[in-house]
């Protein structure tokens, strides 16, 4: 069969067999899933009968455990006495409890017990909506939860067209005060300052509950439960509902590519097997991170991950997702130690199938639920297709996260001076890409402990004494020039959406590290110092200020309805680079010393020209120089069209023609 990718990719030619395998197997895996239901939207309705679910008298609890002896249900209802309340055996390991409205109630604390041959074991529910852990000693439970009074959604007719610009953020870590923050702090406090920025995309990371703070939420236990850390379910409805009425949408940063490995507080061993979700031996445990990796082909575990797609999706009414760890996905040995220079290594044995069939699923489904809903993959091995639609013989995801750029300017702010930046370098790795694109210059991963934020790779420790607007410390000076070169460039090259983590906007200094036994628990750097961009006196306003313009005409001239980015000037000696996006026009001087007078850049249009906005402007912390005067295309006895520019050093300036 011939698929559109084919027509679009031709460099895939020579591996139509192996795609037209692909398409085989997943239109396969879809006929046994669906099995005389019409769509996957009718399939995945797991958390519609397993878990916890009020009845008009009464409760019913059910659980798939195809592995166990017997399972039973414990908790404070039965003053925890573990086998006084046995589960009856159902077909096809479907196990059921029924209870009477004396016995649970909404908030009740419960564990399963699973019993194999003499052993027993403690688990939590494995459709849990809502565990709590006992700060007294460590345990984990589960609360009885169910929506007796549906949430008061008023979002119904919510859209959001534009193209994603991300506000990625972590709940707990988003107030100044040493505590983890709540849903309710968020909402009410940081969501008007992303509008505000002119993001019009929150990523919100952590929300999938997990057992350890320190993972940044990235070994889940509990799928279907949002972290209680941060509150409640209806405290979680309230952010997504208030962040829709200010034209936000909300993605969830799901995590289907692995699983914590606990037991207790965890979906692992639950029915006594180790390959009830997961592959069985080694090949279920992730060599890198310690996980256990989940085993696609098996319906019952798609039953488990799509059904959790839909749950998010209509019980908290996210907007799409960021899938983690698409890479670990993708390939049998997880990627690791790939460099993925030639199309082979995408089409080999190494290549895991099932992964693939499964998030080809899964987009179906994200996209038959919501088709406005917008799902990123993060990969880093450029696997092709990933942003092609299924039927055309893609994967189905909308985006990709250019991971490459943070690694490249990670690399340069360490390695590298600027004055040996080298620009082709840059403009190569901005433009080759193949799918849409979210560009950023840091997200979480690169200030975790043992990194830096980037303008604290420029300024290090000068940003704890030179951060006042009176001062003008060299230092501090190329670090904030730098800071808003890079992320123009970025922004206006690098990609069809941008993303920033929650404070970079604005200089955030230091890392990340959250409360541990080796930082004798503190909260000091797991916290957002909204106070240094709340002072008149410091610095980081003019970078905020300059980070929200930059954004707003990035938006107002829909640059990115404009794939890519045209290149009309580069010059390595010069160190000076200029494009057109959108019908603006960039230009970057990145000579740390030599500023240019008159210097031509070749235009488009042979009209006047405006300046827009100059990260030298004095609002910005710039140093004032550039006039935002018409520009004149035509010059006497030159041949085209060129703006002849003043352009001081470290200095980027946008221009829109004046028709």
């Amino acid at each position: 069969m011939n698929y559109k990718i084919i027509e679009k990719h031709p460099e895939l030619k020579p591996y139509e067999g192996d795609i037209n395998m692909r398409m085989e197997r997943y239109e396969g895996k879809k006929a046994q899933l669906l099995q005389g239901k019409s769509t996957l939207l009718d399939f995945a309705n797991a958390h519609n009968y397993f878990g916890f679910h009020k009845l008009k008298k009464g409760w019913v609890y059910r659980e798939w455990a195809p592995g166990a002896d017997q399972l039973y249900l414990t908790g404070d209802f039965n003053n925890w006495q573990w086998l006084d309340d046995p589960l009856d055996k159902l077909e096809n390991g479907v196990w059921e409890i029924k209870l009477t409205d004396e016995q649970i109630q909404k908030g009740s604390r419960v564990i399963t017990v699973v019993e194999n041959s003499d052993r027993r074991t403690q688990h939590l529910p494995l459709y849990a909506r809502r565990t709590v852990q006992d700060w007294q000693n460590g345990s984990w439970c589960c609360e009885v939860w169910d929506d007796l009074e549906p949430y008061p959604w008023t979002d119904k007719d919510f859209k959001c067209d534009e193209k994603p610009i991300i506000y990625e953020a972590h709940v707990g870590m988003c107030t100044e005060e040493y505590k983890i923050a709540t849903y309710t702090d968020f909402a009410d406090t940081v969501l008007q300052h992303i509008k505000d920025g002119g993001y019009n995309t929150v990523q919100l990371m952590a929300i999938m509950e997990h057992p350890f703070y320190g993972s940044f939420g990235y070994q889940v236990s509990n799928f279907y439960a949002a972290s209680s850390r941060f509150g409640t379910p209806d405290e979680l409805k309230y952010l997504v509902n208030k962040a829709h009425s200010m034209g936000i949408r909300v993605l969830l940063d799901v995590v289907h590519s692995h699983a914590v490995g606990n037991t207790l507080e965890g979906i692992n061993l639950f029915d006594g097997t180790d390959y009830q979700f997961f592959h069985s031996g080694g090949k279920g445990d992730h060599p890198a991170w310690g996980t256990k990796c989940f085993n696609y082909d098996k319906p019952e575990v798609l039953h488990f991950l799509l059904s959790n797609l839909k749950f998010w999706m209509e019980e908290y009414h996210f907007d799409g997702f960021r899938f983690d760890g698409v890479t670990s996905m993708l390939y049998i040995d997880h990627a690791l130690g790939s460099d993925f220079n030639n199309l082979d290594m995408y089409f080999s044995m190494n290549t895991d199938i099932e992964a693939i069939n499964y998030l080809q699923l899964a987009n179906e489904l994200i996209h038959e639920i919501n088709p406005n809903a917008i799902c990123i993959a993060e990969d880093m091995s450029g696997m092709p297709g990933m942003c092609d639609k299924v039927e055309e013989g893609g994967i189905g995801f909308d985006y990709r996260l250019g991971m490459g750029l943070p690694d490249m300017w990670i690399k340069l702010a360490k390695e590298v001076r600027d004055e040996n930046w080298n620009l082709g370098w840059i403009w190569h790795e901005m433009t080759f890409r193949n799918a849409p694109t979210i560009a950023y210059v840091e997200s979480h991963d690169q200030a975790l402990v043992g990194d830096k934020t980037m303008i604290f790779w420029f300024a290090d420790a000068a940003m704890y004494t030179d951060m006042n607007k009176d001062c003008h410390n060299p230092t501090i000076d190329r670090a904030i020039a730098l800071h808003k070169m890079t992320r123009l460039i970025t922004m206006a090259a690098g990609g069809t959406g941008y993303l920033t983590f929650m404070g970079n906007e604005f200089g955030h200094p230091e890392w990340i590290d959250f409360p541990r036994e080796g930082n004798n628990s503190s909260f000091h750097y797991c916290r957002r110092q909204w106070s240094l961009l709340r002072n008149d006196a410091l610095k980081y306003q003019c970078l905020n200020a300059c980070d929200k313009d930059m954004i707003r005409y990035a938006k107002e001239n829909k640059i990115f309805d404009q794939p890519y980015p045209e290149l009309k000037w580069m010059h390595e000696d010069d160190h000076v680079i200029a494009f057109e996006r959108g019908g603006l026009v960039f230009v970057f001087n990145f000579d740390p010393t030599r500023a240019y007078s008159d210097y031509a850049i070749p235009v488009s249009k042979g009209v006047d020209h405006q300046v827009l906005f100059t990260t030298d402007d004095w609002c910005y912390n710039g140093f004032g120089n550039i006039h935002h005067d018409r520009i004149s295309a035509y010059t006497p006895g030159m041949e085209g069209n060129n703006i002849r520019l003043y352009m001081p050093p470290r200095t980027a300036i946008v221009l829109k023609p004046v028709e």
